[in-house]
């Protein structure tokens, strides 16, 4: 039986659990494609072959009642297992996996973080944010006063396509730096991402504190630019300036403190964060809502580099635990608490730290984490060395990346495969065969593991994965056609197709998103928290 010895709850009981007064992480634990094509609304994705080195991270209190969700095939228990060695106390396993949970007759999901792109839907309708569309732009364009395109993405999403012209400002530091790329007041801004949510909420961002330029949000993104058939940049480089002038932080930080307010954002002194942090009862998220670049110079032990415009965008990336604290930091008394706005609306119970990264770095905080492992240490072996073993027929390539990285590149005539699916994959694989595995060494730890467990008794690490292969003169295959879609169970092909050159999965795409609203039960709508008056 695959639920042998397992807590289990069925679908109606968890139900109840997702919209009760206690905190709750539904993790999803089958592979990222399969978590695409449907899942709970609530469901946060932890595939199971990181899931050890996750799962601190996403419920860093060991007593959160955790729920682990599968394909109805035996793979959660695994992961149930695991959970409950890391000392998780109150761990259970949705009997029957997603075909119960349909069975029971509630809604699957497709797509990726939709909590965060259904709360984007509902907050255009709700503030009505001005937009224009990709045509209309293009007329903006030629006027005598052209509009600032700001892009509200990460650095590394805007360089792989934006609109002419756009600027790099990433969400969560729209208040903050706008007056370092914006100086006159009149000057138009237009918000685009590569699809709604981040256009939506960036611009209504800047709404909500005050800003008295004209602004708008340009509806469906690149993807919307891309199906007019207009040309887009690759790239780019242009960016918000690395130091920031102050001249314009008091005017933010004055709307940033207001908008707080009016959404009773609660801030909390040091000594206060340091009991919500040590409270071994509840889930304290420590959240550094900076630029991923100014976390890597200076934070405090134990916090997540969160983005604040990420955060707001996919906060199941962050945060893996329904009804847990979110305590915000920054160092500008700025982007703190316009995410925290958000978050708020969102139905989190979001709060700023009083005095920011000085306070806290001056008074020692740190937020300790539980429940984080180290994957096993792996014998490695040299591509020399590797390739003896090989070619004397004792050895097996077995390549446990993501199926992307494989199809890009891989060694002859290597296989393929993840933690979940070993068994089947290498079915017809000797167990008295040396399995050298390719990736990285944190994976393929958790990977020699699983494979310990199926009677494999010989597993090394490829020292220098496929570049280290490549660079001791040995030939890679590249792009090779040797793996079907159907065998690619962590890419989720509705999302990245669209970005590849593919209209109609474009089309689908925004369809998707603009339809999010309509799936919703009362139950799920009734989690976001709008303000009583719309001018708030």
């Amino acid at each position: 039986m695959p639920y042998a010895h397992c807590q289990l709850v069925d679908a109606v009981t968890l139900k109840g659990w997702l919209h009760d007064r206690e905190e709750i992480a539904l993790f999803d634990i089958r592979e990222e494609g399969l978590y695409g094509e449907g899942h709970p609304f609530y469901a946060v994705p932890l595939p199971y072959s990181r899931f050890e080195l996750n799962i601190g991270r996403l419920a860093p209190c060991l007593a959160t009642r955790i729920v682990l969700f599968d394909d109805g095939d035996g793979v959660a228990p695994r992961a149930a297992s695991s959970a409950t060695a890391l000392g998780y106390s109150n761990v259970f396993v949705l009997d029957g996996g997603a075909p119960a949970w349909s069975a029971a007759g509630f809604t699957l999901f497709a797509g990726v973080n939709v909590p965060s792109k259904a709360f984007g839907e509902l907050a255009e309708h709700y503030y009505g944010t001005p937009r224009v569309s990709a045509a209309e732009l293009v007329s903006m364009q030629k006027h005598a006063v052209p509009p600032v395109v700001l892009d509200g993405r990460p650095f590394a999403e805007y360089r792989k396509m934006n609109i002419p012209g756009a600027i790099c400002c990433p969400n969560g530091d729209l208040a903050y730096r706008l007056r370092d790329i914006v100086q006159d007041a009149t000057t138009p801004i237009v918000i685009n991402c590569a699809g709604r949510t981040r256009s939506i909420i960036g611009a209504q961002t800047l709404i909500n504190i005050g800003v008295p330029n004209p602004v708008y949000a340009l509806e469906n993104g690149t993807q919307g630019w891309y199906l007019n058939d207009f040309e887009l940049e690759h790239g780019n480089t242009r960016r918000y300036p690395e130091q920031s002038d102050p001249k314009g932080h008091a005017e933010a930080r004055r709307g940033a403190q207001a908008l707080a307010q009016r959404h009773a954002v609660a801030r909390v002194s040091v000594a206060e964060a340091a009991a919500l942090l040590a409270d071994r009862t509840r889930s304290t998220f420590l959240c550094d809502v900076r630029s991923p670049e100014e976390y890597a110079a200076a934070s405090i032990p134990g916090s997540q580099s969160t983005p604040g415009g990420q955060l707001v965008q996919a906060t199941d990336q962050y945060v893996g635990v329904r009804r847990a604290r979110l305590l915000l930091l920054d160092d500008d008394g700025i982007r703190a608490p316009v995410v925290a706005s958000w978050l708020c609306q969102m139905g989190h119970e979001a709060m700023v730290l009083d005095g920011g990264l000085d306070a806290a770095r001056n008074a020692g905080l740190t937020a300790c984490k539980e429940g984080l492992t180290l994957a096993p240490a792996m014998t490695l072996v040299s591509p020399d060395k590797a390739l003896e073993l090989y070619e004397s027929r004792e050895a097996v390539f077995l390549d446990v990346r993501s199926s992307t990285e494989y199809r890009a590149a891989h060694i002859l005539d290597s296989i393929w495969s993840i933690r979940p699916v070993f068994a089947l994959d290498l079915a017809e694989v000797s167990h008295d065969a040396i399995l050298i595995l390719v990736g990285a060494e944190n994976v393929a730890g958790l990977a020699a593991a699983e494979l310990s467990e199926l009677g494999y008794e010989h597993m090394v690490l490829l020292e220098g994965g496929v570049q280290g292969w490549e660079a001791a003169g040995y030939a890679l295959a590249r792009h090779a056609h040797n793996l079907p879609d159907e065998r690619c169970i962590d890419f989720i092909f509705f999302v990245h197709d669209r970005h590849s050159g593919n209209k109609e999965a474009a089309r689908r795409y925004l369809a998707w998103e603009t339809n999010l609203i309509a799936q919703l039960d009362e139950q799920e709508l009734a989690t976001f928290k709008f303000p009583a008056s719309k001018a708030d």
